[in-house]
């Protein structure tokens, strides 16, 4: 654009001056030229007056009079001769231990393992990655522009310098055994919010635990085997709320976007400390599992016990229970037969009675018809010679060979009527006899 102008600038100048018009500006007049020379001056003052914002910057403007300005949004913006400086929005820092990493022309910072201590004095390497944001406000990024005037001195000699004394600050409040019993997210939480806040102001306290010995048992006294020196860190609050020590970041409003702390490297000796717990731990589970199964086996050794004595308890009461229920049935038996006995001797006793009666009737009876002169005996003799001599009689009738079978009117046979008769003469002819 500043070329074009230029050559506009020029074209016009020779288009007054020269008494010759070249062939290509013959049809040009005064006026047309002047149009020319104002496009072409336009055209060589457009970059100062006017500039393109990229996305993902912040620029400071500063006019020829010594105002500024920023310019956080991206497009064209009115530049007006302003002297322009150009921030990164984004920072982003990160902790390198191998300068092959592939991503390192992307990152705005580049740090080295960063040591920490823990309070129970156990050393380690702090990997973290983070990213920052500029101040959204322009009064605050303004401010910070003049302060620190380069992106790379504010990295190098604020951002880096604050993100490694934070961590080892935050290392100071913890231990190494709580750190990788659980404690590591409120580890990572605590970095953060030291980051985002400034430094917690905290008081640091000694506790110490004394081992003794086992008691001797000449003596009854027993010696300090050793005395443990522990550390409890506790945070100081102002009205419940912790009080904060502000830093860099948080006086010139940096936004900390991200916190990623990607491994706490612990030292070596901590590490083959923690393998022995570890082994030592592994077996005492496999003593108490033991001690557990050893348990378990017992009580149900002492169950099934238990359960047998029962069982042996629950037969002999049932074989109890069968032989009072045979003596009660017996008894039940023995008394049902003594009732039957009595039940049978009075029956007895009742028939014995009435063969007594009946004799004493029959007696009675015979006595009278003696004293009538015929005596049962004779009685049923004289019967018995009876019915033999009708038996005789009835065998000796005849009957005839031709018969009519009528009825009389009482419903008689004439077969019956003839042996009635027979029979009756018969009688007869016996009595006469």
């Amino acid at each position: 654009m500043f070329v074009a102008g230029v050559a506009a600038i020029i074209l016009s100048k020779l288009f007054k001056q020269s008494t010759k018009v070249p062939e290509l500006l013959k049809g040009v007049k005064g006026l047309h030229g002047n149009i020319l020379m104002v496009i072409g001056v336009l055209l060589m003052l457009i970059n100062s007056l006017f500039f393109f914002a990229d996305r993902g910057f912040n620029y400071l403007l500063v006019s020829p009079t010594g105002h500024m300005s920023a310019v956080m949004e991206q497009g064209i913006k009115w530049r007006g001769f302003a002297k322009i400086d150009k921030w990164q929005k984004y920072i982003d820092v990160k902790v390198v231990s191998s300068q092959t990493e592939s991503d390192l022309d992307e990152l705005e910072g580049v740090m080295q393992p960063i040591p920490v201590r823990f309070i129970d004095q156990v050393t380690a390497k702090g990997h973290v990655s983070l990213r920052f944001q500029l101040p959204e406000d322009s009064p605050s990024f303004i401010k910070l522009a003049v302060k620190y005037r380069t992106m790379s001195n504010l990295v190098n000699n604020t951002i880096i310098p604050t993100v490694r004394e934070q961590l080892i600050n935050t290392g100071y409040m913890f231990a190494a055994q709580n750190y990788i019993s659980g404690e590591a997210q409120s580890f990572r939480q605590t970095f953060e919010e030291q980051l985002k806040e400034g430094t917690y102001a905290v008081n640091k306290l000694e506790v110490k635990d004394t081992i003794y010995d086992a008691i001797d048992m000449t003596t009854a006294r027993r010696t300090i085997k050793e005395i443990q020196t522990s550390y409890i860190v506790e945070k100081i609050l102002v009205n419940d709320i912790p009080k904060r020590i502000p830093h860099e970041l948080s006086e010139n409003n940096i936004i900390v976007s991200q916190v990623i702390v990607d491994k706490i490297d612990l030292e070596a000796t901590f590490k083959q400390r923690l393998e022995a717990q570890r082994d030592e731990s592994a077996k005492r589970q496999l003593e108490q599992q033991m001690i557990e199964t050893a348990k378990a086996e017992q009580q149900r050794i002492v169950a099934q016990g238990e359960r047998d004595k029962a069982e042996e308890r629950v037969n002999q009461e049932k074989e109890q229970v069968k032989a009072l229920i045979a003596i009660e049935t017996k008894l039940k038996q023995e008394e049902t037969n003594k009732k039957l006995a009595a039940i049978a001797l009075e029956t007895e006793k009742l028939n014995a009675m009435k063969v007594k009666v009946t004799a004493d009737a029959e007696a009675y009876e015979i006595s009278k018809k003696v004293t009538a002169g015929i005596t049962p005996e004779v009685k049923l003799a004289m019967e018995l010679d009876r019915d033999v001599k009708v038996a005789a009689e009835i065998a000796k009738i005849k009957f005839p060979e031709t018969m009519i079978i009528g009825g009389d009117e009482k419903g008689g046979t004439p077969l019956e009527s003839l042996i009635g008769a027979a029979m009756a003469k018969q009688l007869q002819t016996s009595k006469g006899n």
